[in-house]
């Protein structure tokens, strides 16, 4: 492999050839007033909070999307639940922080964890919850609040339980609780630890206010030990699904299949919805379409070259479900009805060796070529079809690049490793991707990719079958551009939308 001293070079030489900048023409779909795609938010957060775990819960028309308030704001307390609410997954509507976390630095729930909320056969709600207090032992406990409009909640304190002997002290959390009507009761599933390993455990009640230890139900199969926070246990179609993430060393969202509500549940071959920029995602459906739930991390220090943080903006992915049950993400198609503003895409810059088609470009294979156009809009997204690229071709699309024209943030399509990667650096050739996800080139032609930016988070989507998400800020106001290294790729149809 080439290292990119070689081929920085050859972009310094070829750029003397490049086209120079032109004005990029005028918005070619909409009209001038269409303000709603002003509005848009794909990845979204609030003006007082980050979101942390995520806890959806379709109701009425609507799907509610409970999630851990990550304020930063220096107080004792800490992750309120915040909820926001959407009918398009477009446009969201922020209802505020709807559970605070506990009065004094006593109480158990001085800080919320991840929890769920589902409604009882009378209508009334019912929200599950972590109550965390690093200075109480134990330091986790399972709590019950109840509301009956989802926005007004009542505590109710005497419902608080903690971990048996036989389970950890200290991780205990993340409830996940409904009803089973074959059975007549419900069913509570809680992280925890047993005998050094990751465990989930079932409780069971019939009031929703005593449980009962139902023993384990699912022990890591990673082979790490790790703890599998954030689960759900779903039907959808004739499939029950277990989900959950693994708090090392992956860190990303996991799912296995059964026939049935109690297992055994299968590691399916691609076993994973997305990279590490995905996290605590957790499965609702409308009845009609599947839905996983989770967060794109913030990085430290807001830095784009340093690693991810906790909280940041919210990530829904569509799930489609496949004959054989497994599940991939594809790109939800109320997003795709709304962002149809389609944009001109004149380049402002282009190697000399790349061909013009009628809707795209091709590349010569001559080391580094680009094609680079001006920034996205606020809450942009780029289609096309790829096609053309060889065994041991990388080709992909860049954001910020540098002095030399090289992109310094990189969805990379890495053929001889079948990787989908993202480098948030600019040494393609001598770094560790940031995140990925394994997808097979072979046998493919072509391919065609969806990639989503907004508020400085990105998600590409290709052939209804991967995703991997990002970060990346300096997306926001930069040019970006498609590239090739040493690749014969043809991007064709290509379309950007806002």
């Amino acid at each position: 492999m080439r290292k990119r001293l070689i081929f920085t070079a050859a972009v310094s030489m070829v750029m003397m050839c490049a086209c120079g900048t032109q004005q990029a023409p005028a918005d070619s779909g909409g009209t001038a007033d269409d303000g709603e795609a002003d509005t848009v938010s794909v990845f979204p957060k609030t003006d007082i909070a980050l979101i942390g775990d995520t806890m959806p819960f379709y109701d009425d028309g609507k799907m509610n999307i409970f999630y851990l308030a990550d304020l930063r704001d220096g107080k004792t307390g800490y992750h309120p639940w915040g909820l926001l609410t959407t009918e398009d997954y477009c446009t969201f509507e922020d209802k505020g922080i709807v559970i605070p976390y506990g009065e004094t630095a006593d109480d158990q729930d001085i800080a919320l964890g991840t929890g769920c909320v589902m409604k009882d056969n009378n209508g009334l709600y019912h929200a599950f919850y972590t109550g965390h207090n690093d200075h109480r032992a134990p330091a986790e406990a399972i709590m019950h609040a109840t509301s009956s409009d989802m926005l007004n909640w009542t505590k109710i304190p005497e419902d608080t339980f903690i971990a048996g002997d036989a389970y950890s002290q200290t991780d205990f959390r993340d409830p996940y609780v409904f009803y089973v009507p074959e059975e007549s009761q419900y069913w509570m599933l809680v992280v925890t630890r047993s005998e050094g390993n990751g465990v989930i455990v079932r409780y069971t009640s019939k009031d929703l206010s005593k449980w009962e230890d139902a023993g384990i139900f699912f022990e890591d199969d990673l082979g790490f030990g790790t703890n599998m926070e954030c689960p759900t246990l779903i039907k959808f179609g004739s499939k029950w699904y277990l989900t959950f993430s693994d708090q090392w060393p992956d860190r990303v969202v996991h799912y296995r299949i059964s026939d049935s509500i109690s297992g055994p549940f299968e590691k399916p071959e691609n076993e994973a919805f997305d990279g590490n920029g995905f996290y605590a995602g957790r499965l609702e459906t409308d009845g009609t379409k599947l839905y996983c739930v989770g967060w794109n991390g913030t990085k430290i220090d807001h830095d784009d070259e340093k690693d991810y943080d906790w909280a940041g903006n919210m990530v829904i992915h569509e799930l489609e479900q496949h004959e054989d049950g497994t599940l991939t993400p594809v790109f939800n198609e109320s997003v795709e009805a709304i962002m149809n503003h389609q944009l001109g895409e004149t380049p402002l810059k282009m190697t000399d060796t790349v061909s013009k088609l009628s809707d795209g470009y091709k590349f010569a294979g001559d080391q580094y070529e680009l094609v680079q156009f001006e920034s996205l809009p606020d809450c942009g997204r780029i289609d096309a079809d790829i096609s053309g690229f060889e065994d041991d071709d990388k080709f992909g699309i860049a954001f910020a690049p540098d002095i030399d024209n090289v992109g310094t943030l990189n969805y990379v399509f890495n053929i001889p490793e079948n990787r989908i990667e993202f480098y948030n650096t600019d040494h393609l050739m001598d770094a560790d991707a940031q995140s990925y996800v394994d997808f097979d080139f072979s046998g493919r032609d072509s391919i065609h990719m969806t990639l989503l930016v907004n508020e400085g988070v990105s998600c590409m989507y290709v052939d209804d079958e991967a995703a991997l998400t990002a970060r990346m800020y300096r997306s926001q106001g930069t040019n970006w551009q498609l590239f090739g290294i040493d690749s014969t790729a043809a991007f064709d149809n290509l379309n950007i939308y806002r």
